[in-house]
């Protein structure tokens, strides 16, 4: 049973709408392809792990705090025997390990080493179950999902799943008989309830609201080329539509996110799409799906 289903963080999404609007340096754009490689690892593991059956709880992207410490797990199964604590990575290429560090083959790159991100997230995990006076085995490991994924000379003794052995992963786990009582499933409500909504270490690029290209685009291909046909939004590139009601609040959206300073009015979205349709169109969907504050020219909504 998914508690938690998986979904795109803010830091990911953010970077998604910077990407679209503003030019990203060389960092910045090999920051936001791995926020979006690994969303897209996740979403395989899942597509995988979904046909599980017997009694499992799981739960998606949880941060969570421990000793003033935030930790982030990409996902728990909880089951009868114990709790997976799993860090799905979806890279690809050559790499190997040297003097602790994880460095790709073709480049020479260093990149963060996940199984030092697992060692502390587990031990935080650990001890928030000790502060909740609850005791189960836990079982940190590393998936990696990409079939194109190779780690070098890798220790036999590595907390390691490796493409080839994902499936005979899952059906160990499958194959194992699970029931849930009281306990697992306050365990997991716990968890749930000690989520926490913002991660102070997320860093984004700079930017200023002046920086952004404005105007409505394709939720498809990210394409500006966009035109109307009656009630929706066509695209000149792909030929993708969407609703003008929808497309309006994922702007909303997206407004909010990168510029939750700003007051969300009538016609700072209006200017945010670049008046790609009229003031009455943005006025209308505004008061059907948000809370109207104020009832002069000082109107904003929520």
């Amino acid at each position: 049973m998914i508690l938690k289903n998986l979904y795109e963080s803010d830091e990911l999404l953010a970077m998604r709408y910077l990407n679209t609007r503003m030019e990203l340096t060389d960092q910045e754009k090999f920051q936001y392809l791995n926020l979006e490689k690994g969303f897209e690892g996740e979403k395989k593991f899942d597509q995988m792990a979904e046909l599980l059956k017997e009694e499992r709880y799981i739960i998606n992207s949880l941060l969570l705090k421990v000793s003033n410490s935030h930790f982030q797990l990409d996902k728990l199964i909880i089951s009868q025997g114990g709790i997976h604590l799993l860090d799905i990575k979806n890279f690809q290429g050559d790499f190997y390990i040297k003097d602790n560090k994880f460095i790709a083959v073709k480049t020479d790159r260093e990149w963060k080493n996940p199984f030092d991100q697992l060692k502390r997230s587990s031990l935080l995990f650990r001890q928030l179950l000790q502060n909740l006076k609850l005791n189960y085995l836990v079982e940190p490991l590393v998936i990696f999902i990409n079939p194109e994924f190779t780690l070098y000379q890798a220790p036999m003794d590595l907390p390691a799943i490796f493409p080839t052995q994902v499936d005979k992963f899952l059906k160990t786990i499958d194959n194992t008989p699970s029931k849930l009582n009281d306990g697992h499933k306050k365990l997991a409500h716990q968890l749930l309830s000690l989520h926490q909504t913002k991660n102070p270490h997320t860093v984004l690029p700079e930017y200023t609201y002046e920086q952004q290209q404005k105007g409505m685009y394709c939720c498809f291909c990210h394409s500006f080329q966009l035109s109307k046909s009656y009630n929706e939004l066509v695209c000149g590139k792909c030929g993708g539509r969407e609703k003008i009601e929808l497309a309006i609040l994922r702007n909303v959206k997206e407004f909010q996110l990168l510029f939750p300073e700003r007051k969300v009015t009538t016609q700072s979205i209006y200017e945010w799409c670049n008046g790609e349709l009229s003031r009455r169109t943005f006025s209308r969907v505004l008061k059907k799906h948000l809370t109207v504050v104020g009832s002069t020219s000082d109107t904003y909504y929520k």
